[in-house]
């Protein structure tokens, strides 16, 4: 008991309440997005061109709506961004399970990218606004293992229930989503809105957007972030192509499910030890390091044909991926001027645009020299994910001569 209660006092009671939310947004949404092209297929007959429409058109609406939600934030406070777009999304889930034409399934896409990232963003600063700076690579870290935990239970939850034939786990969904926005007003009356939030110095759209591009420490690690979640996108795309095509696998998409289960207990098992081990580097160092991993797991995946060797190459990217995206967040937190934090972490979701660039940068090489040339592909797409590399350095020196 008192450990559990030391537990707890780690945090403020709003930072559990964001981490616990987040759990249970996570595992509904991979409940169901994940199998939502199979249900646009299968389901209501829609073609490969236009589901792929449909996804994009959330990924890219969302992008761009990242920085506009957390500016809003940061000018009307972080609560009441947050439980709009925390309800508006469920209605989106709940809108899903009985829309029939091609254009609602684009309009709710793009609403579905727009609520996730105008509420990300702002729970991120949130984080930020209520845990004194020591605290934050400690909540941030638990927001992520939060992230995995559902991202690696959601799938389960939505084989049984059946994702890809019903639409009980929508609606399901969007009853997660509504009773977490409910949460979330529960926390604004019984805490109130933090003062760092929405009751500073107010500054125009025009003067934010000058401000966080004249950044050039943040701008650096933004271009950084850009290569490296081009590589994570990767192991959903052109990995997931090669290991299905190549000639030297016999059973390809055996081994790339046994690829991204590692991917996902190495996440939940080594997360804690890892951020543990680099506590003492500095937030750059730790970020760089990242990089590099990142960029040596990935070669790895198109270098070895023995499972045990692509495993292994697996479990080195995702330690970069645990360095990268935890310590992404606690250096924005640190970087961002107060009254301008919700901004600076919806511009944090720009790199995002990466995801986008990494499969046509991965197709495009796999078209011109084929899937028997994994090493050469993938030791390609290694010296991209590299470039992170002088941009984190860059900021590092910037960081120095600035602070």
């Amino acid at each position: 008991m008192e450990m559990l209660e030391k537990i707890i006092s780690r945090f403020h009671p709003v930072a559990w309440g964001v981490i616990i939310g987040t759990f249970f947004a996570r595992a509904g949404f991979y409940m169901t997005m994940p199998y939502l092209a199979i249900y646009l297929h299968e389901v209501k007959g829609l073609s490969p061109e236009l589901i792929g429409t449909i996804l994009a058109t959330s990924f890219l609406v969302g992008t761009l709506a990242s920085f506009f939600g957390g500016t809003l934030s940061d000018r009307v406070g972080r609560y009441p961004v947050m439980v709009v777009s925390m309800l508006g999304w469920a209605g989106v889930f709940a809108l899903f399970a009985v829309a029939d034409a091609v254009w609602a399934f684009l309009l709710l896409s793009a609403l579905s990218g727009l609520g996730r990232n105008v509420f990300e963003p702002t729970a991120r600063a949130l984080l930020t606004d209520i845990t004194p700076s020591d605290a934050q690579l400690g909540v941030f870290n638990a927001r992520y293992f939060a992230i995995n935990l559902g991202a690696a239970l959601g799938p389960l939850a939505g084989v049984m229930l059946g994702s890809a034939q019903s639409t009980l786990p929508l609606l399901i969904t969007a009853g997660i989503y509504a009773l977490y926005g409910v949460g979330v007003v529960v926390l604004w009356k019984l805490y109130g809105e933090p003062k760092k939030a929405g009751s500073g110095e107010q500054v125009s759209l025009a003067e934010t957007v000058k401000v966080v591009a004249k950044d050039k420490v943040f701008g650096l690690i933004l271009l950084g972030n850009l290569f490296v979640y081009s590589a994570y996108a990767h192991i959903e795309t052109t990995l997931a192509q090669y290991l299905g095509s190549a000639p030297g696998f016999v059973d390809g998409v055996k081994i790339y499910t046994y690829l991204l289960l590692t991917n996902t207990i190495s996440v939940v098992l080594l997360q804690y030890p890892v951020i543990r081990l680099t506590k003492k580097w500095s937030a750059i160092t730790a970020l760089t390091t990242g990089g590099v991993l990142f960029a040596a797991g990935l070669w790895g995946l198109g270098l070895f044909d023995s499972v045990v060797l692509l495993i292994l190459s697996m479990v080195v990217m995702t330690i970069g991926e645990i360095l990268c995206f935890i310590i992404g967040d606690v250096i924005i937190g640190q970087i961002a001027p107060e009254h301008l934090r919700g901004a600076y972490f919806g511009a944090g979701g720009f790199p995002f645009l990466g995801q986008s660039f990494g499969p046509w940068a991965g197709g495009l090489l796999l078209g011109w020299f084929g899937f028997g040339q994994g090493p050469l592909v993938f030791g390609l797409l290694m010296l991209l994910t590299l470039l992170a590399v002088p941009c984190f350095l860059g900021a590092q020196r910037r960081y120095r001569q600035e602070f």
